[in-house]
């Protein structure tokens, strides 16, 4: 039931930044107050982006920081289904503020997806802050209550990878009906930890898809990165063959998350409009080829790349946008309807 998800310019996926406060301090942290500015879109500027990017049928994922921190959230939501985007998730850290679930409903959102990162409070607050565990699956547990659908993200590093599965049986007490497992990006925090936090290409194999299928055992739809690729398996870069949209309250459009650190996006919000920007941008980037596959992943994080005595890397890195996902077999979910919201690519954030 395990199968690679395909790219496709058919479906436009638009992750929205709408500010970039946050309650936490997570140590993998991906926001870069510097390239991605401190402001919180005020909701009339956040409705006007989401106009531009209005698509039938797109996939939107709106993002912080912690989203719920604006007091507008509903308001954006709401004015995001209006314009007929297929589907609307919002990712969150549980503490769901500003009475969120009492002024919002299951039939605004798709997918209300949460972040935790361990099975236990001990392993998550070392990552995520003191109390966030208990806030998350208390949130967790009022979402479902009130009959949202709810995914939950997982950044596996080597902080907490020995926890991994022990996810499947708790996700499946708490009533999450999507699992994403998650790459830790050296990027933002994380970039000063580098080799310390990446999961080598083994622990990696050893660990993810075993646990995937375990989930899926529980009638829980799994989907994470591809990270390496097969031996004759083609790279593919999403930058060419999707439309992605990455968007940041100072006006940034990235096509590649890899690339949020540095300011290469290849797009801006400007004057209403959206400018494809000229120059040296992530754009000049996703038709290189090399050995090692992904280029922007060797510029910005090698520290997951191998290579052999002569030279050539022992195995390519695969777009970070390319995921696989494993489906429950029906008999997982006896009596089930097909879960709806967003594809896997939309759906999976580029690390929270």
């Amino acid at each position: 039931m395990k199968r690679t998800v395909s790219f496709s310019k058919d479906t436009r996926n638009v992750f929205l930044h709408i500010l970039t406060a946050c309650n936490l301090r997570c140590r993998h942290c991906y926001i870069n107050p510097k390239q991605h500015g401190i402001r919180m879109l005020p909701a009339a500027e956040a409705i006007e982006w989401l106009r531009l990017l209005a698509d039938s049928g797109a996939n939107l994922v709106l993002l912080g920081g912690e989203p719920t921190l604006h007091p507008d959230l509903p308001e954006i939501i709401r004015a995001a289904r209006s314009m007929g985007y297929g589907s609307i998730t919002v990712d969150t850290n549980g503490y769901l503020f500003h009475n969120f679930l009492e002024r919002s409903g299951p039939d605004d959102l798709d997918y209300l997806s949460f972040s935790l990162d361990g099975a236990t409070a001990e392993t998550n607050d070392a990552i995520r802050g003191q109390g966030a565990y208990d806030a998350c699956v208390a949130g967790i547990r009022k979402a479902v209550a009130k009959g949202f659908h709810t995914s939950l993200i997982y950044t596996a590093s080597r902080d907490n990878i020995h926890e991994l599965s022990r996810m499947p049986p708790l996700l499946a007490a708490l009533g999450v009906r999507r699992f994403f497992i998650q790459v830790i990006g050296i990027r933002g925090k994380s970039a000063g930890a580098g080799a310390d936090l990446q999961l080598t290409r083994n622990q990696w194999e050893q660990m993810v898809p075993p646990v995937a299928a375990a989930a899926a055992e529980m009638g829980i739809i799994v989907t994470y990165p591809k990270v390496f690729l097969a031996e004759n398996e083609p790279f593919e870069c999403a930058g060419l063959l999707a439309d992605n949209y990455f968007i940041f309250p100072n006006g940034r459009v990235y096509r590649c998350p890899l690339c949020e650190d540095y300011p290469m996006h290849g797009m801006r919000i400007r004057d209403g409009g959206l400018v494809r920007r000229e120059g040296i941008t992530e754009n000049g980037l996703f038709s290189l080829q090399i050995p090692e596959g992904c280029v922007i992943n060797k510029l910005v994080q090698p520290d997951n790349l191998s290579y052999r005595p002569d030279g050539a890397p022992e195995y390519r890195i695969a777009c970070c946008m390319l995921k696989e996902t494993v489906q429950p077999k029906p008999e997982s979910k006896p009596g089930s309807k097909p879960e709806p919201g967003p594809t896997a690519t939309a759906a999976e954030i580029a690390g929270t």
